[in-house]
């Protein structure tokens, strides 16, 4: 990254993003894995393409017909709700909603 301009780990930019963080992002540490299961499903509708019932027994590919965009959109938005990094090598160990659950909670106690 070119000389000056700020990272995610500048203190500058964090306080700068402090006021934003939600409440779940805040209390996702204490959270329990069904939590942030709901909290998943929820940020799930708008990529859902059928009724089905999001449980962390979902296969987040397979029972939601997410390409890989919709998934990259996904971890993005989820990022920013609870506060965390996802690393890119992860992904694809990541196949259900309850796996991905399980990633949030990880990153969250190891940031």
């Amino acid at each position: 990254m070119p000389k000056g301009f700020p990272t995610l780990t500048d203190s500058t930019t964090r306080k700068d993003w402090s006021g934003i963080v939600t409440a779940s992002a805040a209390q996702v540490s204490n959270s329990t894995i069904e939590n942030v299961v709901a909290e998943i499903a929820t940020a799930l509708v708008p990529f859902k393409k059928s009724d089905i019932e999001i449980t962390a027994a979902t296969d987040i590919a397979r029972d939601l017909n997410m390409d890989s965009l919709a998934v990259m959109d996904l971890l993005m938005e989820l990022e920013d709700k609870f506060d965390v990094s996802i690393p890119l090598n992860m992904v694809p160990e990541i196949a259900t909603v309850g796996q991905l659950a399980q990633t949030v909670i990880d990153s969250k106690k190891g940031a």
